[in-house]
């Protein structure tokens, strides 16, 4: 009997550790540029794309510019898939000179309302934030 008590709490654990192994694709049409208290010092109405797989981060802003970033690390806890959890990827961009700049990014979502955060390691007065208008499984 206490073995049924455990199914549903195991089947949620297996839920939201499924979700992790999972390649996605955010979408959003605002990114919002922040100091490092989190105070928003402008905000920008654009189309961007975020595709996250088990290797690499390609962010596409509104400019088409796409940014490749390689995965050194990731966490990953999820209660509910896609709207309550949290997700914390460590990743390496280059920039146009190919210095390497090293990010934290966070996917988190809290009260159905998701958002995709980056800080970078050289630039630790300013954090991009977008609110996540969609975010599926990238087939």
């Amino acid at each position: 009997m206490k073995n049924l008590f455990l199914l549903p709490l195991l089947f949620a654990g297996f839920s939201g550790f499924a979700q992790c192994n999972l390649d996605l694709s955010l979408k959003s049409s605002k990114t919002e540029y922040l100091d490092s208290t989190e105070v928003v010092q402008r905000t920008v109405d654009e189309n961007s794309v975020i595709e996250i797989t088990q290797k690499q981060v390609l962010i596409t802003p509104g400019n088409g510019n796409t940014m490749e970033g390689t995965i050194t690390s990731s966490t990953c806890n999820w209660t509910t898939p896609f709207k309550e959890g949290k997700s914390i990827i460590k990743a390496d961009f280059e920039d146009e000179s190919g210095s390497t700049m090293h990010t934290t990014i966070t996917l988190e979502a809290k009260d159905n309302k998701a958002t995709f955060t980056v800080v970078i390691a050289e630039m630790p007065n300013r954090k991009i934030r977008v609110t996540l208008d969609s975010v599926q499984e990238k087939k």
